[in-house]
């Protein structure tokens, strides 16, 4: 198999979504529906699915993430950007938990290294978003090394994150730390 790129697997994985979106719905039963042999990435993915769902961080930063994880969240919201790290990555799980964000998986496919699944995840406080999200998963040695999310109506997603993480108002957000 040739090596992918990053960087054609950012510019392909929308065509990539839009087939396990359409195979999803030709198979609704496709989340819940193993291989005899499941691909040993994607038992992870849905491992990882499961110990996010009981918001076992433990599990998450032991089991799942190496220890130099990068996550990126698009968008041009509070919460978008590159995590580096487990502690970011978890801190922003943190967040997550504020606004009962769920994720169900609806479908899972491996590709050498990389996982990609498509999934849709909500809001519980306050509702108000519910919608699909696609995310590539790059897997070394057993754990999560890459992921990078993909929101069906990013629209929809800045403007709920901004809902539910104001930015503070300028004179606190202007003061430095120590007080100059």
């Amino acid at each position: 198999m040739t090596e992918l790129s990053r960087a054609t697997l950012l510019r392909t994985v929308g065509v990539g979504a839009a087939g396990l979106a359409l195979a999803a719905v030709g198979s609704p039963s496709s989340a819940e529906a193993k291989p005899a042999k499941e691909h040993p990435n994607v038992k992870l993915i849905r491992d990882y699915y499961a110990a996010y769902a009981r918001n076992d961080l433990t599990a998450l930063r032991e089991r799942f993430f190496a220890a130099d994880i990068v996550w990126t969240i698009p968008g041009h919201h509070p919460l978008a950007g590159t995590k580096r790290g487990a502690d970011e990555v978890l801190a922003f799980f943190a967040q997550l938990a504020r606004a009962g964000f769920r994720a169900d998986p609806i479908a899972l496919a491996a590709d050498g290294d990389w996982v990609i699944d498509l999934h849709r995840g909500w809001s519980t406080q306050p509702e108000g978003l519910d919608i699909l999200w696609a995310l590539a998963f790059r897997i070394r040695a057993g754990r999560i090394v890459e992921a990078v999310n993909f929101a069906a109506d990013q629209h929809a997603a800045d403007a709920f994150f901004w809902r539910r993480y104001p930015l503070a108002k300028i004179p606190e957000r202007l003061e430095t730390p120590n007080g100059d």
